[in-house]
């Protein structure tokens, strides 16, 4: 059979496509299927999408999508359906959370709910041979009931290599998974959803084995360039005894450059010295508020402001360049808190920051609190997901409020660009910036 995924871009084009198609793909072609990826690139009219889907003329057209894609990629559904008879399956984060919504908005065929390599398989498998999707484990058909989740695929060592044509990877710069799963409550991410939504059908908490991970990258580096890894893990250091090892074995056979996402509570001094030994050239660490009530109470995050310092220090002594996190606009949150957040900025210094305004993602605990305490509008449903401004109406901040301190964060961020920026240029450089400076500032 042949299927086309559409990557669904918003707002910019993404570095890579979503992974779940990649391993979708994988799994398929190694059954006889063909399949295809076309990115819908921001500035792509929706006739446009048209066109290359019928020149493409797939039997099956699949969408992964998160909230933030989702507006967009119904849109298109819709156009594609008008045009051409094509059945259309959607999964994800979105789907997966809010799949009534998606089955009822015209064009949608069916949901895959939670992980879809092997329910897509059944669902390729039935309707190749004319039979009705009902009964196949967590594909929800338009129309039908709720569908049984099967089990977590596992060994994960037996899933193929992601498709990476379905990646849209450039120059040698790939993206890697080791772990499905995480452990951790935080109450705003959906990667925890997935455990609750698995709970009374096995752990979903599973990882990958050491050989697998570097035989997958010295296959990558085979088949062309291999420059530089980013690990998508949400915490690749969970396991300190599986990282400890991982150091080892990748220092011994890879030695190429690599970035990963951590928590201060799963590193040790010790530990930073053996990733940056093995080559661990960048860390994201997710601070998310400079307020402890807030990470403790709303966030469910406990560590403490003192650990946060501490880790940032120790991950700048390693050699490590670091990127913090942050959030704005959380219910529960005051203006004392937004300053606290931005406090701990300042302090903490990191390399770059990412800065955004919470949105209330659809199966996460402080969505489910959001729609319990009113604080969503009528239409949210209708609303943008984006990390800029809120659609929230909070008791103890405004929007102004939030709207302020994101501003505050972006002049921070463009002041720490500009210093490290002039940071590496001579000293006639600097002199003849401030000579241009004054000169402009005289003329304006």
């Amino acid at each position: 059979m042949r299927i086309l995924f559409i990557e669904v871009d918003t707002e910019r084009e993404w570095a890579c496509a979503s992974i779940g198609p990649a391993f979708i793909t994988a799994f398929l072609r190694a059954r006889g299927h063909e399949v295809s990826l076309y990115r819908a690139s921001v500035d792509a009219t929706p006739n446009e999408v048209v066109a290359h889907v019928r020149k493409a003329d797939p039997e099956l057209l699949g969408v992964s999508l998160t909230t933030r894609q989702w507006l967009r990629a119904r849109e298109l559904v819709q156009v594609i359906r008008s045009e051409i008879d094509v059945p259309v399956v959607a999964g994800g984060l979105h789907p997966t959370f809010s799949p009534t919504q998606v089955l009822g908005s015209p064009g949608f065929d069916y949901v895959c709910l939670g992980e879809g390599e092997e329910a897509m398989l059944d669902l390729v498998t039935a309707l190749e041979n004319g039979e009705s999707a009902a009964g196949i484990d967590n594909i929800w058909m338009r129309g039908g009931t709720r569908p049984v989740l099967r089990p977590p695929f596992e060994p994960l060592d037996d899933m193929p290599f992601m498709a990476r044509d379905m990646l849209d990877e450039y120059a040698g710069c790939v993206h890697m998974t080791t772990q499905r799963g995480c452990p951790f409550p935080c109450t705003y991410c959906a990667a925890r959803m997935y455990n609750e939504l698995y709970a009374e059908n096995a752990n979903y908490g599973r990882r990958r084995s050491h050989t697998s991970v570097l035989d997958e990258l010295l296959e990558i580096q085979r088949n062309g360039p291999l420059c530089y890894v980013i690990f998508l893990d949400d915490t690749f250091t969970i396991y300190r005894r599986w990282v400890r090892e991982f150091c080892r074995v990748y220092k011994e056979r890879l030695q190429i450059p690599f970035s990963l996402h951590a928590r201060v509570e799963t590193v040790t001094e010790d530990l930073l010295g053996e990733l940056a030994a093995a080559g661990c050239q960048h860390i994201v660490y997710g601070v998310e508020s400079g307020s402890l009530r807030v990470r403790r109470d709303i966030m469910m995050r406990a560590a403490t402001n003192e650990r946060i310092k501490e880790v940032f220090r120790w991950t700048r002594e390693a050699g490590i360049m670091v990127t913090a996190n942050y959030m704005l606009g959380l219910p529960g949150e005051t203006r004392d808190d937004l300053q606290q957040t931005y406090d701990l900025a300042l302090e903490l210094q990191a390399f770059d920051f990412g800065y955004f305004v919470f949105y209330p993602y659809p199966g996460t605990a402080l969505f489910r609190l959001c729609l319990e305490k009113g604080y969503l509008p009528d239409d949210y449903l209708e609303r943008e997901a984006n990390h800029r401004e809120s659609i929230l109406t909070l008791p103890d901040i405004t929007a102004d409020d939030i709207a302020e301190y994101y501003d505050r964060f972006t002049a921070l961020r463009e002041r720490q660009s500009l210093e490290r920026a002039e940071g590496h240029l001579s000293d006639a450089a600097h002199a003849t910036i401030r000579e241009s400076v004054q000169h402009l500032a005289q003329s304006g």
